[in-house]
């Protein structure tokens, strides 16, 4: 995945604390779906992971002694809260029963198997 394997971890743990997945340790251990995909939306997927910040852009500084940076960060913030709130929204209606569906769909027009264990790349 190209990242560190601590926020792999990271993220497993918060999968896990929620109960979506579950760790086995030792030889042939790893990380299974413990959750029906179809109960399961990117929302709580979301939630589990400690609810991120969702925008890299925003306000730099809530209580700033600069003038127009003040003036700025209020024609802003209800811009930036509602972008969230959408956001968040759309989360709520994405299955991952709906994204391991489109993966399958896209794997067998690639004319993959569905091993995901080999084909995610």
């Amino acid at each position: 995945m190209s990242t560190n394997p601590v926020v792999i971890r990271q993220v497993m743990a918060g999968l896990r604390n929620s109960g979506y997945v579950r760790s086995e340790k030792g030889h042939g251990g790893g990380w299974t779906l413990t959750c029906d995909l179809s109960e399961v939306t990117l929302r709580d997927v979301y939630t589990s992971l400690g609810c991120p910040s969702l925008l890299a852009i925003g306000n730099r500084t809530d209580e700033t002694g600069c003038l127009v940076e003040q003036a700025v960060n209020v024609a802003l913030d209800r811009a930036f809260r509602d972008a969230e709130a959408l956001l968040l929204s759309r989360f709520g209606e994405v299955t991952l029963a709906a994204l391991n569906a489109d993966v399958c769909k896209r794997l067998a027009a690639r004319g993959g198997s569905h091993d995901l264990e080999t084909n995610h790349a």
